[in-house]
C-alpha cells in the first residue's frame, strides 16, 4: 500500500503532542492498517511467557512503507501510548513508539491496532511549578527537582511521604590509593554532590512520562545525565543515568558513585523493615529491632508479624517480662550488602557509628535490590546489572532513627578507587618509526597522550519504589527480578523483518539441506560459546561489562587481555552487528540480552563524549580507551541503531545524535598520520612530526576513508533524516555517493580528501587503493539499506563493481582496476559482497564464486571452522574453561554476519549445495 507522505505540519503537530495518546498528525487516516503477512503476534515477551507483573513497558513498533500513522492505538483493548519515531522517504511512518502501563500486555497473540483502547485505573499526569516538576501516578507523587541538589525532592503515597532528597553523590580522591608499604601522603579526597542544571519534560502521559535531569558533580566536573520514567499504574520509577568522566586521570581517582536518598521512619523499631535481596530467589529480612530469637517469648502473633513485615499487635498484648524490657534489645541502625567480585556478596549490619560491624552472611550473586520501611511506609532500591557491574554496594542508614538513609553504590566507595591512568610507560615509543614498531609486535597502537580516559561514560539504570507498607517476602523476590532480569515487550523480528527493517537477514528457519543446517550449527555453536565465555572468564566490572575480547592465546589459555590490540574488542569487526542479527534470526532472549549490555558499553566506554576526541571511538587494546586511534568505526551508529528502535531507548538516540558532526573532529585527529613512518629512511624532512604536514589539505577538508570513516558516518546521517525528516541529512549521503562515482577509480580508491560542509569527496584521485578494513564495519549493511532508499544510479553500479571485484581473480580484478589488487583481505567475509552483486545483477556464475569464496578456508590463518570448543581444565588453567583453537572475535564477528546475509543472497545455492 502506498499512501501520500505526511507534510512537514503534519509531522511537528505529532513531534508536539508526543505524550499523548493521540500523537500523531490530524491529517491521516485512523483506519489505515498495514498490510501484513499473517502471523501469531506483532510484540511478544522477550523471555517467552508473560511475566508475572510489570512497572509498564515501551517498545518500537516497525512498519512498511506505505503505512499512515493512525490516529491512536491499542494493544488488544488495552490503551496504548504513541509517539513517532521514524518515517520511510515518502513520509510513511517507519517506527512508532508505544508505551502500556503496569502488568498491562500480560498475553500472547499481542496485536498493535489503530483505535482506542481503555483507558488505565491510574494515568500519568504531569504538572510543572516553580521548582519542581510534579508527577502523579493514581495516588503517587513525584516531586522533581528543577535546581539545587535534589533529582526526587520527594514522593509521597496518599498524604504520607515516603521518600525524600534523592541526589547522586561521588567521592574522588587526588592521587592514586597507596600499596602496602609503598609509603607517601595519603591521597586527599573529596566529597561532592549532583547539581541540577536543567530539567526537561519529554513526554507527558497518561501511559507513560519521562523526564530528562541534567547536572554535574559540583565545580562543573563528570557532567551527568539522567532520565525518569514514569508508566501509568506503577509503584516506581524508572531510572536511566548517565555519566561523563572529564577529569585528569592522574590527578581525579573516583572512589565512590552512587544514589542516595532519605525514608522517613516513625513506626516502633521492632516494625522496622530491612530487606536484601539473595540469590536464587532468596532474600534477607530482619527487623531494626528483632523480636525473635529472645530469652523472653513476646509470643506467637508478634514473632509472625514481625517475620512478615507486618505490624505487630500493640504492646499492651506482649507478656510483662518482655514489653517492660524492649529498649535493652539493641536497635541495628545500619546495614551494608558489598559485592566486590561476581562470585561473591557480604552482608554486615552494626547498631550506630562508632560500634563494631557484625557479620550477617555470604552468598554468590546478588540481584541489587534492597528495602527499609515500616507498615507505614518504605523504599524498595534496585540497580540494573548488579553483580555483573562491581563493585558495587547496598547501604541502609539510621534505620533506628526518624529518617532512613538508602544509598545504591554503582561504584562502591570502600573498593580501590579507580584508576584510569594509561598503563605502560613510553618504552621508548617517542616518534612514530618506533611506535609503528611497536604496533608491529604486541598490535598495540600507541602514542604518548593518546590514551587519555578524559571523554569516556557510563550508563546505568536504577529503579525506586515508593511504597505504603512493607512489601511481602514474594513480592520483594519479584521486585529483585524486576531489577535484575526485566521483562521486555518487543516487536517480534518476524514483523521486523516483514517491514523489511535492518537490512539483508530473515528468520532462522527450520529444514533446508544440509549446507544450510551446517551453517545453522556453526553459528549457534560460537553464539553459545561467547554468550558462555562472558561467565566463564567473568568479563565484569564497571567499565568492562559488555565487551568481550578480540583474541585467543592458544598456550596460556586465555584470551590475550594484556596484549596490546588482542585485548577488548571495542566492536571490532562488527561484533554488535554480529549479536544483534542473531537475534534477529533466532529471536534468544540471552543474545538481546548480551546485545544490549554491549551497546550500552560500546556506545558509552569506547567512545568519546566530551575532550579532543569527542564522537569518535578508540581501537581495540588492553584498556578500552587506551589505543591511539580514535576513529568514527567504533563510535559507528550503525551498532546502535537496533537496540533505539526496538526499546525506544531515549539515551541511545541522544547517542546517535551527537555523532552526526564527528566528521569534523578528523580536523584535529588525523587518522592516518602514522603510515607512512614505516622506518627512519621513510620520514621527510623534519621527522616524524612532519609526517601529517606533508600532506595538508585545504581548510574545512579532511582525508576520509569510505568504509572506516564515511560508512560509519552513514548510520548517523541515516538515524537522523528518518527521525527528523531533515533532508539536510539525506542530502549529505547524497553528496558522499555522487562523488565516490565520479571519482575514476570510485570505491576502489579507497578513501579521498572529503569537503566538511557540503559532504563530498574532492579532487579527481585515480589511484587504487585497498583495505580489508573498508567492508567491515557496517557499510555494507547500511549500504544495502540506502539503496533501498535512495536513488542514486551510478553510485549503485559503483557499489555493485566494488562487490563484484573485490574477491575476483586477480586477472579479472586487473583487467577491471589496472592494479594487483594489493590488500584485499577478509575473503570469506567478503563473500557476502560478491553474493550482494550476483543478486543485484542476476548472475548465478557471480553466485557460484560467492558460495565458494564462503564455504573456502576462512579468514583466520590455522582455524579449522567445523571445529567445536573443547575443555581445559586442571594445572593448565585458573579454572576449568572451554576454548576453540585459534578463536578471534574479528573471526566469529565478520563469519557471523556473512552467514546472516548470505543465508539469504544465497539461498538457491546452497539449498542446492551437495
Amino acid at each position: 500500500m502506498t499512501d501520500s507522505p505526511i507534510t512537514r505540519r503534519s509531522f511537528l503537530s505529532a513531534t508536539a503532542m508526543a505524550g499523548g495518546l493521540a500523537a500523531v498528525p490530524a491529517a491521516v487516516d485512523a483506519a489505515v492498517q498495514p498490510v501484513r503477512a499473517q502471523s501469531d503476534s506483532d510484540v511478544h515477551w522477550l523471555d517467552g511467557a508473560p511475566p508475572a507483573g510489570h512497572e509498564g513497558q515501551s517498545w518500537g513498533q516497525p512498519w512498511p512503507r506505505g503505512t499512515r500513522l493512525a490516529k491512536g492505538y491499542r494493544l488488544g483493548t488495552e490503551a496504548v501510548q504513541t509517539w513517532p519515531m521514524a518515517y520511510w522517504p515518502d513520509g510513511s511512518i517507519k517506527w512508532t513508539g508505544h508505551a502500556i502501563a503496569a502488568d498491562a500486555g500480560r498475553a500472547t497473540g499481542l496485536r498493535v491496532q489503530p483505535g482506542a483502547g481503555a483507558r488505565p485505573a491510574m494515568p500519568v499526569a504531569v504538572r510543572e511549578t516553580a521548582d519542581a516538576i510534579v508527577v502523579s501516578v493514581g495516588t503517587r507523587q513525584w516531586r522533581i527537582g528543577r535546581r539545587g541538589e535534589a533529582i526526587i525532592v520527594a514522593a509521597s503515597v496518599g498524604t504520607r511521604e515516603t521518600m525524600r532528597n534523592v541526589k547522586l553523590v561521588a567521592t574522588v580522591q587526588d592521587g592514586p590509593d597507596l600499596d602496602d608499604g609503598e609509603g607517601g601522603t595519603p591521597p586527599a579526597m573529596t566529597r561532592a554532590v549532583g547539581m541540577i542544571t536543567a530539567a526537561t519534560i519529554e513526554q507527558r502521559g497518561p501511559l507513560r512520562a519521562v523526564i530528562k535531569v541534567d547536572g554535574h558533580h559540583g565545580a562543573g566536573t563528570m557532567p551527568f545525565s539522567l532520565r525518569l520514567y514514569f508508566h501509568a499504574g506503577a509503584q516506581s520509577v524508572r531510572i536511566v543515568h548517565s555519566l561523563i568522566f572529564d577529569g585528569d586521570p592522574a590527578k581525579v581517582f573516583v572512589r565512590g558513585l552512587g544514589l542516595t536518598g532519605d525514608v522517613p521512619m516513625s513506626d516502633a523499631p521492632h516494625d522496622r523493615h530491612v530487606r536484601f535481596a539473595g540469590e536464587k530467589g532468596g532474600l534477607w529480612a530482619e527487623a531494626v529491632r528483632p523480636l525473635t530469637g529472645l530469652r523472653r517469648d513476646p509470643g506467637k502473633a508478634f514473632r509472625d508479624a514481625q517475620v512478615a513485615g507486618l505490624r505487630t499487635p500493640a504492646e499492651a498484648g506482649m507478656p510483662a517480662n518482655v514489653r517492660g524490657e524492649l529498649r535493652y534489645i539493641p536497635a541495628w541502625g545500619d546495614f551494608t550488602l558489598r559485592q566486590p567480585n561476581s562470585d561473591g556478596f557480604t552482608i554486615t549490619k552494626r547498631t550506630k557509628p562508632g560500634h563494631g560491624w557484625i557479620d550477617v552472611d555470604t552468598a554468590g550473586r546478588a540481584p541489587g535490590l534492597g528495602y527499609v520501611g515500616s507498615p507505614s511506609g518504605g523504599v524498595a532500591f534496585g540497580m540494573g546489572d548488579f553483580w555483573q557491574r562491581p563493585p558495587v554496594r547496598l547501604d541502609i542508614r539510621d534505620a533506628a532513627s526518624e529518617t532512613a538513609r538508602f544509598t545504591i553504590w554503582y561504584h562502591a566507595p570502600d573498593a580501590p578507587a579507580m584508576d584510569l591512568r594509561f598503563y605502560h610507560d613510553e618504552m621508548g615509543m617517542t616518534d612514530y618509526v618506533r611506535q609503528n614498531q611497536g604496533l608491529d609486535i604486541t598490535y598495540e597502537d600507541y602514542e604518548p597522550g593518546w590514551g587519555d580516559s578524559l571523554g569516556i561514560a557510563r550508563t546505568t539504570e536504577f529503579r525506586l519504589w515508593a511504597l505504603d507498607a512493607t512489601p511481602s517476602r514474594d513480592a520483594l523476590v519479584d521486585m529483585a527480578v524486576l531489577v535484575a532480569h526485566p521483562p521486555r515487550l518487543v516487536a517480534t523480528p518476524q514483523r521486523i523483518h516483514e517491514a523489511g527493517l535492518f537490512g539483508i537477514w530473515a528468520p532462522d528457519r527450520a529444514g533446508g539441506g544440509a549446507a544450510r543446517a551446517t551453517i545453522e550449527t556453526r553459528s549457534t555453536r560460537e553464539l553459545d560459546f561467547y554468550v558462555g565465555q562472558v561467565d566463564q572468564r567473568r568479563w565484569y566490572g564497571f567499565w568492562n561489562y559488555g565487551d568481550v575480547m578480540h583474541s585467543y592465546d592458544n598456550d596460556r589459555h586465555v584470551w590475550r587481555y594484556d596484549i596490546g590490540g588482542f585485548a577488548w574488542d571495542n566492536s571490532e569487526l562488527s561484533t554488535d552487528l554480529w549479536l544483534w542479527y542473531a537475534y534477529l534470526r533466532t529471536g534468544r532472549g540471552d543474545l538481546f540480552r548480551m546485545a544490549e549490555a554491549m551497546t550500552r558499553h560500546t556506545s558509552e566506554v569506547d567512545v568519546y563524549h566530551v575532550g579532543r576526541f569527542k564522537g569518535l571511538g578508540t581501537r581495540h587494546g588492553v584498556q578500552h580507551w587506551g589505543d591511539s586511534s580514535k576513529q568514527q568505526r567504533v563510535s559507528n551508529a550503525a551498532f546502535k541503531r537496533f537496540y533505539y528502535y526496538m526499546t525506544t531507548d531515549e539515551r541511545s538516540g541522544d547517542l546517535m545524535r551527537a555523532l552526526v558532526d564527528s566528521d569534523y573532529a578528523l580536523q584535529t585527529v588525523n587518522i592516518g598520520r602514522k603510515v607512512s613512518a614505516r622506518d627512519e629512511g621513510s620520514l621527510p624532512p623534519g621527522g616524524a612530526s612532519a609526517v601529517a604536514t606533508t600532506t595538508a589539505l585545504p581548510a574545512g577538508q579532511v582525508f576520509v576513508q569510505f568504509g572506516t570513516v564515511w560508512g560509519s558516518m552513514l548510520g548517523a546521517w541515516l538515524t537522523e533524516w528518518e527521525r527528523t525528516r531533515d533532508t539536510r541529512w539525506r542530502d549529505r549521503i547524497v553528496a558522499g555517493m555522487e562523488s565516490i562515482a565520479a571519482l575514476p577509480k570510485q570505491w576502489f580508491t579507497g578513501g579521498a580528501p572529503f569537503d566538511l560542509k557540503t559532504g563530498r569527496f574532492m579532487g579527481q584521485a585515480d589511484q587504487v587503493s585497498l583495505s580489508h578494513l573498508n567492508g567491515v564495519f557496517g557499510v555494507f549493511e547500511i549500504t544495502a539499506e540506502l539503496l533501498q532508499l535512495l536513488d542514486v544510479p551510478a553510485y549503485r553500479e559503483a557499489w555493485l563493481d566494488y562487490c563484484a571485484f573485490y574477491n575476483a581473480p586477480d586477472a579479472a580484478f586487473r583487467a577491471k582496476t589496472g592494479s594487483g589488487g594489493k590488500g584485499r583481505g577478509l575473503r570469506q567475509a567478503h563473500s557476502r559482497f560478491t553474493a550482494y552483486a550476483a543478486r543485484e545483477r542476476n548472475d548465478p556464475a557471480l553466485a557460484r564464486r560467492a558460495w565458494a569464496e564462503f564455504t573456502g578456508t576462512g579468514d583466520r590463518e590455522g582455524r579449522d571452522q567445523s571445529r567445536a570448543a573443547h575443555r581445559v581444565e586442571g594445572a593448565a588453567v585458573l579454572k576449568p574453561v572451554d576454548e576453540i583453537t585459534e578463536v578471534s572475535t574479528n573471526d566469529a564477528a565478520q563469519w557471523g554476519v556473512t552467514a546472516t546475509a548470505n543465508l539469504v543472497l544465497l539461498a538457491q545455492v546452497m539449498d542446492g549445495a551437495p
